[in-house]
């Protein structure tokens, strides 16, 4: 197929999913602002308010978010009438960092964005914060214009043309994903696409995805670099790059992330886009996802088709990591409060455990497994992991100690009494003790291929957020 054809294919996929829909949506509008502080205290600044090129992807009727997630809230209120307009939950690159060692020591500030459909007249924007009793409180608010001078209507020319994945229909009926590489050198963008359609091709051959594509377009989108990979700087690698990723975010060597807002925000706003996945143009192991505002995955990886689906149940849905075995940037506090993530619990009250539905009568709560034996196994594991990373071994001998610890799990765990049960398994949210996941297994645990049944019915309730049926 040559670049016109495919260009002009493309072109088509963006009228079919945007245009028939741009006589009836409004446009999209962005609320830019710098999010800082430290341990002990925040604090929020606006920035810049922008109309983006492409109309409200989202259906208009599906404006208020009720899936209770994030930590944060954001609600778009009509100042004149106090007509709640829109609302979403979301977490944030800060509010992670904030529970690190080093957000004891300094203040940081960190971009961030909220998007909703542009309003007729004047809207008051809050954001809102959860607290240990998992209640949300205002701790910003500010007034929005749309008509005001400052706002930012006109647009820089798209530096990239995105790519149509998949296009099922409308956006506003559908929800859309977009996918943006890093760190792909322009003799490389064919690459990215080949990497875009598999990765993409793989989510929906897992479920409930599968059972869902066609709820879904997928749109893809890169702006080529000068050298092939992004920043490992614990490795003394450095490459400009478009987004800005890199590895080694907040001192862990597999932790994949951005923290240039505004670099993701100007490219992501020429495609159709709800939700956004990295592909990073690397082999090394990593990846990350923040609910509600993207995930990454070396897309050159042994383990790619793992970190994809991994780090997209934690943007798409919300879903905690139920591991807790590796190292991570995360300070404990030794607190034990309830999670919002629908996938963990304190387990306080068992005859009112959140996934309750789901466990069968006189399973017990919580619930019996190997978690000694595995713990064994995992320490030995994890100083092997460490070695391998220090010593700087080939990415091959990494990728086989993951398979041979997949393999040994999978064997613990298939001959125990409870392999399929849903109750409440301690050991999640980076704690062995205090926090239960719902089975033994599941993506959001180890390497696994499958979404436990509490993570499955998460991600179905986020795609009817979205979709329309």
């Amino acid at each position: 197929m040559t670049i016109i054809t495919r260009a002009r294919l493309a072109a088509a996929a963006l009228l079919l999913a945007c245009g028939a829909a741009s006589a009836t949506q409004p446009a999209t509008m962005r609320l830019d602002y710098l999010h800082s502080g430290n341990a002990l205290s925040e604090s929020y600044a606006i920035e810049r308010v922008v109309l983006e090129p492409l109309p409200w992807p989202g259906d208009l009727d599906r404006a208020i978010d009720d899936t209770n997630r994030g930590v944060n809230k954001v609600e778009v209120v009509d100042i004149k009438s106090g007509k709640l307009l829109y609302t979403r939950g979301f977490s944030t690159i800060f509010g992670e960092w904030r529970t690190t060692e080093e957000a004891a020591k300094l203040t940081r500030g960190f971009g961030e964005s909220v998007r909703f459909p542009k309003p007729e007249g004047p809207v008051r924007v809050r954001i809102l914060k959860r607290d240990e009793r998992n209640e949300f409180s205002i701790v910003w608010s500010v007034d929005v214009d749309p008509n005001a001078l400052d706002v930012v209507r006109k647009q820089p020319p798209a530096p990239a043309k995105p790519i149509a994945i998949r296009v099922n229909g409308p956006s506003p009926q559908k929800v859309d994903l977009l996918i943006m590489g890093d760190g792909y050198t322009k003799a490389e963008l064919p690459k990215f696409e080949q990497n875009a359609r598999r990765l993409a091709d793989y989510l929906f051959s897992v479920s409930p995805f599968k059972e869902r594509a066609k709820d879904f377009n997928v749109w893809a989108i890169a702006v080529p670099t000068e050298e092939s990979g992004i920043s490992r700087p614990s490795t003394n690698t450095h490459h400009a790059s478009a987004l800005n990723t890199r590895y080694d975010i907040f001192g862990s060597e597999r932790y994949v992330l951005t923290t240039d807002n505004r670099a993701l925000r100007d490219i992501a706003q020429h495609a159709p886009y709800e939700f956004i996945e990295i592909l990073v143009n690397n082999d090394t192991y990593g990846g990350g996802g923040i609910y509600g505002q993207f995930s990454t995955a070396a897309a050159s990886n042994d383990w790619a088709n793992y970190l994809f689906v991994h780090e997209f149940g934690h943007h798409f849905a919300g879903l905690a990591d139920e591991y807790y075995t590796s190292p991570v940037a995360y300070q404990s506090t030794g607190e034990r409060p309830e999670p919002w993530e629908p996938n963990a619990t304190a387990l306080r009250d068992p005859a009112n455990l959140k996934w309750k539905k789901h466990v069968k009568p006189g399973t017990a709560l919580p619930t019996s497994w190997p978690k000694a034996e595995y713990e064994a196994h995992s320490r030995d594991y994890q100083k092997r992991r460490a070695e391998l990373r220090k010593q700087n071994r080939p990415e091959s001998e990494m990728s086989q100690l993951f398979k041979e610890d997949l393999a040994w799990t999978n064997a613990l765990f298939s001959k125990v009494p409870n392999a399929k049960v849903v109750g409440a398994f301690e050991g999640a949210n980076y704690e062995a003790t205090g926090y239960y996941r719902p089975q033994q297994q599941c993506v959001m645990f180890d390497r696994s291929e499958a979404f436990c049944t509490v993570c499955a019915e998460a991600i179905g309730q986020t795609i009817d957020l979205y979709s329309r049926k």
